[in-house]
């Protein structure tokens, strides 16, 4: 498929989804909102991907949303681009809070990419802000250029941090610092944000994308892709486990499923004879009969 806001490619099990407004620093718009939650679909569904790389074209990743509509931009029932074109409202103008028209489409790309079954890479190659910050929160690795920058601007724009943001960045960076950057909306240097843990590493900006791919590749060439894609899938979702009995439910029934499989087979067959796996099971028929183990929630 071809986008009007991204460029895809996949090579050697990689996909790179790269956000392509250079001119307007990858700005965020609905268009590209639609489009990332189609690239993901596809990666999904190409058993060819074993890893996303996600990446910005030109000098930023993605500096935010698109500020071109001006004072009206985060007022959804007047911009023309909103996804519910009848709106939330009900019949005697009160808001209808579960309506699809209220959401956040910083949200709803956040919720396909937690949703992936894939691991997906940033690398993030400028500045980051706002909805360019936030979307980085699901995917599993966070690599930045030494002279990238963050923020999570929000209330410096009179509105508030959106894109599960609220449920994402307390668990990666811890409670207080999440407040700090979100209460204070400051735009912060690359270094501060590998010390606060939000990005795994820093590298030269010619370094970046190379370093990125090869993490991807350490996956896509050596781990099988059913057993990548439940661990994705058991890893997050333990994050909102009340009781490690929860995690072992799902542990016994992954391992269970997987030992019967014909990847468990090859793995050890492979150890032993000291040669690289063939893994043969496939992320879209192959998934264990429990998957998604999880009671899916529909938006209200």
């Amino acid at each position: 498929m071809s986008f009007e806001t991204l460029l895809t490619a996949v090579d050697a099990g990689v996909m790179t989804i790269t956000l392509n407004r250079p001119e307007k620093l990858n700005a965020f718009t609905g268009t590209m909102m639609a489009e990332l939650i189609a690239a993901f679909d596809e990666a999904d569904a190409d058993d060819a991907v074993r890893a996303v790389v996600v990446t910005g074209a030109g000098r930023a990743f993605c500096a935010g949303a698109d500020l071109s509509a001006g004072a009206k931009t985060f007022d959804y029932e007047q911009r023309a681009d909103r996804p519910d074109k009848a709106g939330p409202r009900r019949a005697d103008g009160s808001v209808d809070w579960s309506h699809e028209g209220v959401r956040d489409g910083g949200g709803r790309v956040v919720l396909r990419i937690f949703e992936c079954l894939k691991p997906v890479i940033a690398a993030i190659n400028g500045p980051a802000v706002g909805i360019g910050a936030t979307m980085l929160l699901p995917m599993d690795f966070r690599l930045a250029a030494d002279d990238a920058r963050f923020g999570f601007v929000f209330a410096r724009r009179g509105i508030t941090p959106e894109a599960c943001s609220g449920w994402f960045l307390p668990r990666l960076v811890g409670i207080s610092q999440a407040l700090e950057w979100t209460m204070t909306g400051r735009v912060f240097p690359a270094s501060e944000a590998l010390a606060g843990r939000l990005v795994r590493s820093l590298h030269a900006p010619a370094d970046l994308l190379p370093a990125a791919q090869a993490l991807a590749r350490e996956i896509a060439d050596h781990a099988a892709p059913v057993s990548v894609a439940l661990t994705r899938q058991m890893m997050w979702r333990g994050l909102g486990f009340d009781h490690p009995m929860e995690a072992h439910k799902v542990d016994s029934r992954a391992i269970y499923a997987r030992g019967a499989m014909a990847d468990a087979k090859e793995g050890v067959t492979a150890f032993l004879e000291k040669r690289a796996p063939q893994f043969r099971d496939r992320v879209s028929v192959d998934m264990p009969e429990f998957f998604p183990w999880w009671t899916p929630r529909d938006y209200g």
